[in-house]
């Protein structure tokens, strides 16, 4: 039986677990409206725009507990006197009087306003959302894409900037949404006290304390949905987050720190070891739910207002399948308490594919102590080739891995000899994924993923003898600088790239976050000295406030280290060492070492090995800011807005000064052939990230 829209609006309600507003006739409001931002302190906020509705979101906690009733309107004018919607809409203390109100009923690409109020006619501040065009609609989309945010590290100040741009700009270049890749929170903190000098140049902000916490080694990590709950709440105190939640609506996913660091599945990690944490997924995942609304499924009751939490109990997880999936029932029951996967289309031009890094990945390959023998005199470096063999286990070689991996005279068995393929998506999502890309026929098709896709590597095996007493064994290759992300997922990304380049899609990109830094390039299976064939292109976004490479670098690295060159240049009269380790990514050890001799970019980018990075066309560790993407029938560009270290708060309504904005821009390849990128700097200086 098909059903009408409304049916299937309301259905979707009751999957997500939001109430329901009908858009309808103009009416002038008739309800009493007396602005009170105090009693809903964490704003507004908008979320998963359709082309006839869009799901509203705010909080307002009252004393003790049971339910009470808001009134939620939509208007098509910032006056409210052309009001389409209203809707009773129910806050509780077991949602911690958070609500999800889907409006359905909605015309698409249009301009709506939308706020609360409570029974006294004290209300919420105003805010502003969009719907997304038709599926047909043939308009420019344009949207940003953002992660990494952590205001006990510094300033949120690239949404103000975000902003400021954003409201003189011409209509058809504003932003339509805000797509978040994770990080929305930070799950452990640092007190104050518990770094009295900082964190790197860094002051740590006292913006909260976990109830009911865990302290492990000097950060404090939550145990339950109270202390997530906290966190949000903190956070969305920021002046600038909440004012970019109240102009656009947000699409969001979580990567790692909405749960756990260092974790995965139904498993705590915050350190060297994982730990059963059944319990703090249901926590994490309920407290998502709670506050960014999403077009999420929500399994676990009928509820329209509460998230339901099923009950589970932290169980050892002994037996996991052929695809790193733990078996265990509570595992199981944690991970599927929230399924966030999902594909946005908006307009003719974009399919959205959004997809979850975290909740069904194995386990990741290179953690074995024994590994840590390979490569000890060189930092942050780890044989390419090691790295393929421990990612595809058994299915190495056509089914014959080695039984040892080899580095000069280091000599180690293969702990993932009998192994199954690492996987970051798992079967079921992956299978999924798939079958999406394949039936999309939007013009370009997005795959927005919280963690990075590009290798990051770096020619040791070129480096002058006589820099390191143990240089790099000539037959060993390339070195890999990553770990943890796609880029060392070479099957799994091999089989998605596969997919892109025998069915001739076209119009393919990944936008990412996690990195802490910008990076633009092409997607691409294999590198030199094998075959170099993009199936389309990539894109990393900066940190909103987290530190990056470069960062940590400048106070971590050793001044006596024989290669620092690869990684920082000391310049006379420099307030700060340059950045080489963007250099190296995408150049190769020669151009660092000249650079760190002669300061001449020229000379050292005259000595770059095209083998090096054939696929990356920008890096900057450095990076902070957020990212635009606007989309035509024929255009692709990517504009990477840089902003100064964000160590403390503007107060400029344009956020602070930029370093620099870059363009990267592509016209759509046909089947068969391949993308290509141009890039171009609009303004400032990217430096030695080109």
């Amino acid at each position: 039986m098909k059903l009408s829209r409304r049916e299937f609006i309301y259905q979707a309600a009751l999957a997500m677990g939001a109430s329901v507003a009908w858009g309808g006739r103009v009416l002038a409001t008739q309800w009493r409206w007396n602005e009170r931002r105090d009693l809903y302190p964490e704003g507004v906020a908008s979320g998963d725009p359709d082309f006839d509705s869009v799901i509203l979101w705010t909080r307002r906690p009252f004393e003790g507990g049971g339910t009470q009733t808001l009134t939620v309107e939509v208007a098509e004018d910032q006056a409210f006197r052309r009001v389409i919607a209203r809707a009773p809409a129910i806050v509780s203390a077991a949602s911690d009087w958070t609500c999800r109100v889907l409006v359905g009923g909605l015309h698409p690409a249009r301009e709506y306003w939308y706020r609360f109020t409570d029974a006294d006619g004290l209300g919420s501040r105003i805010g502003r959302t969009i719907t997304a065009p038709k599926d047909s609609d043939t308009r420019p989309v344009k949207f940003a894409f953002v992660s990494c945010q952590n205001p006990t590290w510094g300033s949120m100040g690239a949404y103000r900037r975000m902003i400021f741009e954003d409201e003189r700009a011409a209509p058809e270049d504003q932003l339509g949404f805000v797509l978040h890749l994770g990080d929305f929170i930070y799950e452990l903190v640092w007190y104050p006290e518990d770094r009295p000098k900082g964190y790197y140049d860094r002051k740590i902000y006292d913006i909260f304390r976990i109830p009911n916490g865990e302290k492990v080694s000097n950060f404090h990590i939550p145990t339950d949905v109270e202390g997530y709950r906290t966190i949000y709440r903190a956070y969305l105190h920021d002046p600038d987050l909440q004012d970019a939640r109240a102009r656009w609506p947000f699409v969001a996913m979580w990567d790692n720190h909405e749960f756990s660091w260092q974790g995965r599945q139904g498993l705590v990690q915050v350190g060297p070891e994982p730990r059963p944490g059944q319990t703090v997924k249901v926590a994490a995942n309920q407290a998502w739910f709670e506050y960014l609304p999403a077009r999420i499924i929500k399994p676990s009751g009928p509820s329209l207002e509460t998230f339901d939490p099923p009950k589970v109990e932290n169980v050892a997880i002994e037996k996991f399948d052929d695809n790193g999936l733990g078996l265990e029932p509570n595992n199981l029951i944690a991970i599927r308490s929230l399924t966030a996967y999902r594909v946005f289309r908006y307009g003719r031009h974009l399919d959205l594919f959004i997809t979850d890094q975290h909740s069904y990945r194995s386990e990741n390959p290179i953690t074995h102590p024994d590994l840590g023998k390979i490569a000890v005199d060189f930092p942050n470096m780890f044989p390419q080739e090691t790295g393929e063999i421990l990612d595809a286990g058994r299915t190495y070689g056509g089914g014959k891995p080695p039984a040892e991996i080899r580095f000069g005279d280091v000599h180690i068995a293969n702990p993932r000899k009998d192994a199954p393929p690492q996987t970051i998506l798992g079967a079921e999502q992956k299978a999924w994924f798939k079958e999406r890309l394949r039936r999309s026929r939007a013009t370009w098709k997005i795959w927005g993923n919280s963690i990075g896709t590009p290798d990051e590597r770096a020619d040791p095996q070129n480096l002058p003898e006589g820099i390191i007493a143990h240089p790099w064994p000539k037959d060993a290759g390339y070195a890999s600088l990553g770990g943890g992300d796609f880029g060392g997922a070479y099957v799994e990304r091999g089989e998605i790239y596969d997919l892109i380049h025998d069915e001739r899609i076209t119009g393919f990109a990944i936008v990412s976050g996690d990195k802490h830094s910008f990076w633009a390039g092409y997607a691409a299976k294999e590198l030199p000295p094998r075959p170099f064939v993009p199936v389309g292109l990539s894109f990393v976004g900066a940190s909103i406030t987290s530190p990056g490479g470069v960062e940590a670098n400048e106070h971590n690295f050793p001044k006596d280290e024989p290669l620092r060159p690869l990684f920082l240049a000391d310049r006379p009269g420099a307030d700060k060492p340059a950045p080489t380790i963007n250099m190296l990514l995408l150049h190769g050890v020669r151009s660092c070492l000249e650079y760190a001799k002669s300061g001449d970019l020229a000379k050292a980018r005259a000595l770059s090995n095209p083998d090096n990075a054939p696929h990356l066309s920008f890096v900057d560790l450095g990076g902070h800011g957020y990212a635009t993407v606007r989309l035509t029938a024929a255009e692709l560009r990517t504009d990477f807005v840089c902003i100064p270290r964000p160590i403390a708060r503007s107060d400029r309504p344009d956020g602070g000064p930029l370093r620099y904005r870059v363009s990267h821009v592509a016209k759509l390849w046909r089947p068969g052939e391949r993308p290509l990128l141009e890039q171009r700097v609009i303004e400032g200086d990217p430096g030695l990230s080109i």
